[in-house]
């Protein structure tokens, strides 16, 4: 496992695809799992070394925020063993 996972949260696909684009350019993370969750909300996974993830999450917030709607964004550094299987497996 990686040292952190980070989660954006959107309502809509393209907003989605941007942050997800932002966060992929903007560090050295890796794309792990897209999750739609019901109602055009939908949500990207990356994981990565905890600077990395923060960077890539605040790029992709803040792609979001510019091309539709921003539900939510976190940064879990150091993940529980098991979370990663439990929820996105």
């Amino acid at each position: 496992m990686q040292d952190a996972i980070g989660l954006i949260e959107t309502r809509g696909l393209i907003a989605l695809v941007e942050a997800t684009d932002a966060m992929a350019k903007a560090a050295n993370v890796e794309v792990i799992r897209q999750v739609q969750i019901g109602g055009a909300y939908v949500t990207t996974v990356v994981r990565g070394d905890v600077g990395s993830v923060r960077a890539a999450v605040e790029a992709g917030a803040n792609a979001a925020t510019q091309n539709g709607e921003l539900v939510a964004s976190h940064v879990i550094p150091r993940p529980a063993d098991g979370l990663v299987a439990a929820y996105l497996s």
